[in-house]
């Protein structure tokens, strides 16, 4: 038994309301189950309940055994003064408020039926379980349902990174460009070098970004000389020198300190995702675009964002990948595959945030791009599609991945659509 089930019970009334009574054999009549509280206190606030001839409006504690009101020292915290009831899977001592009043207890064990407890036991037996609790029944869910769950899934993902978005921004006293830039920047490093990209981003004051924005050859010395991809006393190649010499000057004339900048890494990493070719594509991004952050909030569409991001390596890199040395010749533009990795992680989160924070209702605008792009690819929505789920576009993979990681990894089954529908 677990206690999210007791809640489960208790909020959609999953128990025999009609017979209900106390462990002291009073009546008792569910008028309003309250409101379920995620956070800190009493598990739902604002109920309703007649206990006998008695009306009682206040909050609800539910717990496995009634002692853990004392174990969790419920009896010295105010903010449980104000229980009328406790409900409990095994009543096993008497509770009472900080003024000797007995709480009365709702012992659940009586009053629920044994086929929800199947359903239940039946959802979360792992036996024969190689991906989720509910894969040998999802087929069966409404697909009306499904769909629908996966739309608040998409939003809920977005209300997550916006959190963390929320905080640059408040680091950064509101600057937007300056929160895009470290977003931009985190992306542009993928998976392996997105904590090294991220903090040239955070070393750097973007109101010095946007006075260097005139030439990509001063970027690009910037990054790389943010990065420690200029210290190498034994590369002689022309470029480099100078972008070693134009660095020098920059990080002497606005006092940088790269002391805290992580070097980005090369190994595992194929050619064109070199931080080198990464770096040199971001430059020429901001050196095309004096405020990038302007031009996707205006972009309403994903052929303008598109647009936006189509831009290539500088000269020098078309004939290499590291310095120093040459390779075959080839233009190294951001490709359509990345510029749709970029917009899901770093355009639409901005969009999302900044239509939050000015009050527009942009929701229908996101779902339009996100879903003109491609579903991603990986192991985790290979198996949802081998349980029969159809994954199209960014969207459906998007919301996919906020329900592994969200909900059937840490096997909150009871707060989610499926889990709750195959318990009804």
């Amino acid at each position: 038994m677990r206690e999210d089930l007791l809640h489960f019970i208790w909020k959609y009334k999953k128990l025999q309301v009609a017979d209900l009574t106390t462990t002291r054999n009073e009546p008792l009549t569910l008028i309003g189950a309250g409101t379920h509280n995620y956070l800190s206190g009493p598990d739902f606030l604002n109920a309703q309940v007649r206990i006998g001839d008695q009306l009682w409006a206040g909050n609800i504690e539910i717990h496995l055994k009634s002692s853990d009101w004392y174990a969790h020292h419920h009896e010295t915290d105010a903010n449980y003064n104000n229980v009328i009831l406790h409900i409990v899977w095994e009543d096993d001592i008497a509770v009472f408020h900080s003024d000797n009043s007995e709480i009365p207890t709702l012992e659940l064990r009586n009053f629920i039926s044994e086929g929800l407890l199947d359903r239940y036991r039946n959802l979360f037996d792992q036996q024969g379980v190689n991906f989720i609790n509910c894969e040998k029944d999802l087929v069966e869910v409404d697909t009306f349902l499904f769909e629908k769950w996966l739309e608040r899934l998409f939003f809920e993902r977005l209300e997550n990174k916006s959190n963390s978005i929320d905080q640059v921004l408040k680091a950064t006293k509101n600057d937007w460009e300056q929160v895009f830039f470290c977003l931009i920047m985190q992306n542009f490093g993928l998976k392996i070098n997105s904590e090294a990209f991220q903090s040239i981003a955070r070393a750097l004051n973007f109101s010095e970004v946007r006075k260097l924005q005139s030439s990509a050859f001063a970027l690009e010395s910037v990054f790389f000389g943010m990065a420690h991809l200029l210290e190498d006393e034994k590369i002689v190649d022309d470029y480099y020198l100078r972008l070693r010499k134009e660095y020098g000057y920059l990080k002497k004339k606005f006092n940088w300190n790269d002391e805290t900048v992580l070097k980005p890494e090369f190994f595992k990493l194929r050619p064109y995702n070199f931080p080198t070719i990464r770096l040199s594509q971001a430059a020429n991004l901001y050196t095309r675009h004096k405020m990038l952050f302007v031009a996707v909030i205006e972009a309403k569409t994903v052929e303008e964002l598109y647009s936006i991001f189509d831009v290539a390596t500088s000269k020098y890199w078309e004939d290499h990948f590291t310095f120093g040395k040459q390779s075959k010749k080839s233009i190294k533009k951001l490709t359509k595959k990345f510029i749709d990795l970029l917009i899901i992680n770093a355009v639409v989160p901005i969009k999302f945030c900044y239509a939050k924070f000015t009050g527009q209702m942009i929701a229908e605008e996101i779902s339009a791009i996100v879903s003109y792009i491609k579903k991603e690819d990986n192991a985790i929505l290979e198996n949802y599609e081998h349980l029969g789920v159809k994954v199209r576009t960014a969207q459906d993979s998007q919301a996919l991945l906020q329900l592994y990681n969200q909900y059937c990894r840490p096997n909150k089954c009871l707060e989610c659509a499926v889990g709750q529908r195959l318990l009804r």
